[in-house]
């Protein structure tokens, strides 16, 4: 994507601009976190922070990216030749990418002079909102599936735009997911890449049985799309072709059934390859899957071993966007707050401390300079505007993320359609107390 720095909405340049021309350029703290309550979700798993560090670090003006901005004409002479040398020199602190977080907790924390913060809320706010949105539905589809059921990402070309695309392949595989359709994340991230066949390789043969003959000679662990003509029959003709393979010494991968009434042909197909001695061939079911309908699914007493899950994954279905926010919580002036309704915003540079339990977790949003107990979320992952502490590997987030999903306490595995879910989060007294007084001083 070019002018990726670009990715700027016009109002944080102008304000820039303002502070710069008015000696507003002093240090401001500014925190990102998604406002609650956040409909049909329990939890969030952050990601996206190493992408927004990055982009941090590197963020630069090219002179095309200044030559346009001055075509504007809407920019001081100084501000323009200020962003000719500009670079971020602020501090950071955020969560680990992959860590279970909730609505109200910040996941990063900028703390900069005020035009470097105010320019960079668009791109963090992009960056960071999409990750987390799919990395969140991710988990969930986990959750539903259980822990040994095989996951891939289906989702590209219902994805909106290639980038995208890369995007839900590397979040859903870091939140617990096996593999990915999307060749081009196998490239840039070493996800493992998954694939069966499709409907137009079995109509491009003669026959069922002659199409799957084809791609099991062809390919080295078939998995055979059953359910272009008639289900049932076509699990018949794969079960031909599992005993022919098995006598040349090899072996019927699995079989995948993408339409029809999944809980009842899953069952009938698991009989039929049971029965005939071949328990090892996978089920495996797509087609509009997500956590709802694979929950429905295996409550139907549904028989699969893996789920392709697409659309509602890509898009996030039925959650298509976070409320996340991108807020100035201190100055040179002190804590900062909006009070706004329904919009309100905590004062103050924060740390999150967790303490969790035999079946709890308790997180309680404390300001920064306080000691309280369990474990602190926020770490400083930029001085200076350099990465101080290096992005964890993709493979190593993945299993910490599953670990945590394992570990879950009941309340927050269940699955379920609300609108206003609540979340283990409470104050501690020092910042009740200064939004208590921030309060009474405004009034």
């Amino acid at each position: 994507m070019r002018s990726r720095q670009m990715t700027i909405d016009l109002y944080e340049l102008t304000m820039a601009d303002s502070y710069l021309r008015r000696g507003k350029n002093g240090q401001a703290t500014f925190e990102l976190f998604v406002r609650p309550p956040l409909p049909n979700r329990r939890f969030m798993i952050a990601a996206g922070i190493d992408s927004a560090l990055e982009y941090l670090q590197n963020l630069k003006f090219s002179d095309e990216e200044l030559a346009y901005l001055e075509t504007l004409g809407v920019f001081s002479r100084e501000f323009v030749t200020y962003l000719r040398d500009f670079h971020f020199s602020g501090d950071v602190w955020a969560v680990a990418e992959g860590e279970l977080v909730f609505p109200g907790e910040p996941l990063l924390v900028v703390r900069a002079p005020r035009i470097e913060a105010q320019i960079v809320e668009t791109l963090l706010l992009n960056v960071v909102n999409f990750h987390t949105l799919i990395a969140s539905k991710a988990a969930r589809v986990r959750l539903a599936a259980g822990f040994d059921a095989s996951l891939a990402d289906f989702s590209p070309r219902r994805d909106h735009g290639p980038e995208a695309a890369l995007l839900v392949a590397y979040a859903s595989y870091l939140a617990g997911f096996d593999g990915t359709s999307n060749v081009a994340a196998g490239l840039h991230y070493g996800i493992p890449v998954i694939g069966t066949m499709a409907h137009a390789y079995v109509m491009s043969f003669d026959s069922e049985l002659e199409a799957f003959r084809a791609f099991a000679a062809d390919h080295p662990a078939p998995v055979l799309l059953i359910d272009t003509y008639e289900t049932l029959r076509g699990a018949e003709r794969a079960l031909l072709v599992a005993r022919e393979l098995r006598e040349q010494g090899r072996s019927l991968a699995g079989v995948r059934i993408d339409s029809g009434d999944l809980p009842t042909l899953t069952r009938r197909v698991r009989a039929l390859f049971d029965e005939a001695g071949f328990p090892e061939v996978r089920i495996f079911i797509s087609g509009d899957l997500d956590e709802y309908r694979i929950q429905a699914f295996l409550a139907a007493g549904g028989a699969a071993q893996g789920y392709g899950v697409g659309t509602r994954l890509g898009t996030s279905y039925d959650l298509p966007a976070l409320g996340g926010v991108y807020k100035l919580v201190q100055d040179e002036g002190g804590p900062r707050f909006k009070r706004s309704p329904g919009k309100r915003t905590l004062p103050g540079r924060k740390q999150v401390w967790r303490q969790r339990g035999a079946g709890y977790i308790a997180d309680e949003l404390a300001l920064a300079d306080e000691e309280r107990r369990g474990r602190p979320l926020l770490r400083r992952r930029m001085r200076a505007g350099a990465v101080s502490e290096a992005a964890e590997d993709l493979a190593a987030v993945r299993r910490r993320v599953l670990q945590e999903l394992r570990s879950l306490p009941e309340d927050l595995r269940v699955i379920a359609q609300e609108p206003r879910p609540s979340y283990p989060l409470r104050l501690s007294p020092e910042l009740g107390g200064l939004v208590a007084r921030l309060e009474r001083a405004s009034d």
